[in-house]
């Protein structure tokens, strides 16, 4: 079916608008901490699992999880700042499950959101977790013995695997450059790469230049400031930094009305392979998968489990027959030739 001319020349467009915008964010973002240290951990990481195949041993594929909600900073020299309630329960979750099906896992995570084997253990206070002995020796309480060393356990075998690597951000501009540089390293993957979107980004934020360099004075009054919209960096990621990748971003609303429209509609706009609807009143009790193909809705049994682990169990199931589909376009392209 031909298409339409001035659709493709609008759509052409509206790419490079998108594109000229995010150059410009990332120009006048103020540069990432350690950016050189982060780059070659990630080169290192992604080199020694981008000739696995999920055979002898090797992992099933290297997923890019993101998790916790960006900052976005009032003042350069921050004080205060625009948040969102995500705690990182479930990339925090995703992490773990996935890490157990055999991939390699980079996870961006803010820094104080939840952390992967970590979601069971106090919150209270870390001392919660440790008592004196007669001699003053530290010992676990026999009532968080079990969850401890279990944490322990799978933390040292994900680490010591060398298949966890873990970079934090606070802000949306520290999130956005990571983002960029772990989607640019994983190019190289091709379709083993895939991407579990599920960080809470910021909509909007205020630009670093326009930014007050200290802290705003109450004296002053009223506050009033002018929020830029936060570029569109999925429709890079999915064009640019790592067309090949699977992709999965997340779509949360409070109105169950307009949910899964949004949801068909980033999956459109976006080039998304699937987005995740989930509504803000239940969404650790089901979320419905939207695809090209249709709707899956995926509940968790019972308040014991968690619905990461079916939705990871799909997931895996799709990212496994996107990597074969790929692999015999491949080898018909290579036979034609």
């Amino acid at each position: 079916m031909a298409v339409d001319p001035s659709i493709a020349a609008q759509a052409e467009a509206a790419a490079r608008r998108s594109e000229e915008a995010a150059e410009a964010f990332f120009r006048a973002s103020p540069p990432l901490r350690d950016r050189d240290s982060v780059a070659a951990s990630l080169a290192d990481f992604v080199a020694r699992h981008s000739a696995g195949s999920g055979g002898a041993g090797g992992p099933a594929g290297v997923i890019c999880i993101t998790s916790g909600g960006t900052t976005v900073p009032l003042e350069q020299r921050c004080v205060r700042y625009i948040d969102n309630f995500a705690s990182g329960q479930r990339g925090a979750a995703a992490t773990e499950y996935f890490l157990k099906a055999g991939y390699a896992v980079i996870f961006i995570h803010r820094r104080g959101s939840k952390q992967p084997y970590c979601r069971f253990l106090p919150e209270e206070s870390f001392l919660d977790l440790f008592e004196l002995g007669e001699d003053s020796e530290i010992k676990v309480p026999q009532s968080h013995s079990t969850v401890v060393k279990t944490a322990i356990s799978n933390y040292r075998k994900a680490i010591d695997g060398g298949l966890l690597l873990k970079l934090p951000f606070t802000t949306i501009f520290e999130y956005l450059q990571l983002l960029q540089m772990v989607a640019t390293s994983m190019n190289c993957l091709g379709h083993r790469g895939m991407f579990l979107l599920a960080a809470a980004v910021s909509d909007f934020y205020v630009p670093w230049e326009s930014m007050a360099k200290h802290k705003i004075q109450s004296a002053v009054g009223p506050l009033n400031m002018q929020l830029n919209q936060v570029p569109k960096m999925l429709f890079i990621l999915r064009k640019n930094w790592a067309p090949s990748a699977f992709c999965v971003s997340f779509k949360l609303e409070t109105d169950p009305n307009i949910l899964l429209q949004k949801a068909e509609m980033a999956l459109k706009k976006y080039g998304m392979n699937v987005v995740v609807a989930n509504e803000l009143a239940n969404y650790k009790d089901v979320v419905v998968m939207v695809k090209s193909s249709g709707r899956t809705t995926v509940s968790r049994s019972s308040k014991e489990e968690d619905i990461e682990k079916q939705l990871t169990e799909l997931l895996v199931k799709m990212h496994s027959e996107h990597i074969t589909q790929a692999n015999s376009e491949d080898h018909q392209t290579h036979e034609l030739s």
